[in-house]
């Protein structure tokens, strides 16, 4: 795994478009899901399920993690990377979820280090598979 140190140039603005691209579609995902998961689904009892810290946390996760796996495969990422990204979108809480247990954390806690540690993740996953993110060396061909 390299470093992003070493990125420079067009790489570098590659890698850092697809930052981009992928944050904006984690928070459009926040936003958009999450208001129509709670229109829809709490009037079945969705918010007691949501209350549940580590359900809120894997809820939260995935609102975020699927608009960026769509962004992903529309930009010719394949599954593996798919796979990879995934895993660091839902690791930093899982890892939390002792600390909760425990009564370390608590929800918001959780939220917050989970939030937090995706960063980190998510460029650690990046840089893992760097000349998909800085050369457009996707697994999948566009259509």
């Amino acid at each position: 795994m390299s470093s992003l140190t070493t990125l420079h140039g067009v790489a570098l603005r590659r890698f850092l478009r697809h930052y981009v691209e992928m944050i904006v579609a984690m928070l459009g995902g926040m936003i958009v899901l999450g208001a129509l998961e709670s229109a829809l689904l709490d009037p079945a009892g969705w918010a007691q399920v949501r209350a549940v810290p580590e359900f809120g946390a894997l809820i939260m996760a995935t609102n975020m993690t699927l608009p960026m796996l769509a962004w992903m495969w529309h930009r010719g990422h394949g599954p593996i990377a798919l796979g990879q990204m995934t895993a660091a979108m839902y690791a930093p809480y899982v890892v939390c979820f002792p600390l909760v247990w425990f009564g370390v954390l608590s929800a918001t806690g959780l939220m917050i280090a989970g939030h937090v540690g995706m960063v980190p993740a998510m460029t650690a996953a990046m840089l893992w598979r760097r000349d998909e993110y800085t050369g457009h060396v996707h697994r999948r061909a566009h259509a």
